[in-house]
């Protein structure tokens, strides 16, 4: 069902754990197979002076998939400008993994949109102008995460309590 290298990244995950003083934090999940993500980007600048993700790790509660596209999506991130790192989506996620079962392919879409919500909540922070897509995006998601929120409400407040 699932190719080795998602194996190796759901087996040995890259950037897991929570990041100290995260600049931004996405924070999404799927109403339909109750995975949950946040994903914590802290932001630099490279020698040109535009604003790359200097460091990001991640906490995901869900399956082999789930925990593998969280992985790969802080490999392929890291180092990148953030107009690039908006354009990680669920083709590259799936392609830097060899491939995923059909039935998973939602995972890919949660961990791009993790990192969308990252650098959406980094630029609304740092009262930056946030491009129209990243807005209907961001309002998309937010939709998403109140069905969520409702779904699974108490276990979500305590999540929440433990990544404060």
């Amino acid at each position: 069902m699932y190719n080795q290298k998602v194996l190796q990244h759901f087996q040995k995950p890259h950037n897991f754990g929570k990041l100290k003083n995260p600049d931004s934090v996405g924070k999404v999940g799927n109403v339909v197979c109750g995975d949950l993500m946040w994903l914590y980007i802290k932001v630099g600048q490279n020698k040109q002076g535009q604003e790359i993700i200097q460091d990001i790790k991640f906490e995901t509660f869900g399956c082999v998939a789930a925990i593998a596209t969280s992985s790969i999506i802080t490999d392929l991130a890291k180092g990148k400008i953030l107009n690039e790192a908006l354009n990680i989506n669920k083709e590259t996620i799936v392609k830097a993994l060899g491939s995923l079962p059909p039935v998973k392919l939602h995972c890919s879409v949660l961990a791009a949109d993790a990192l969308a919500e990252a650098i959406y909540d980094y630029l609304k922070k740092n009262k930056r102008k946030i491009p129209a897509d990243l807005e209907k995006r961001h309002q998309r998601i937010d939709n998403e995460e109140k069905m969520v929120r409702e779904k699974y409400k108490g276990w979500i407040d305590n999540e929440e309590k433990l990544h404060q």
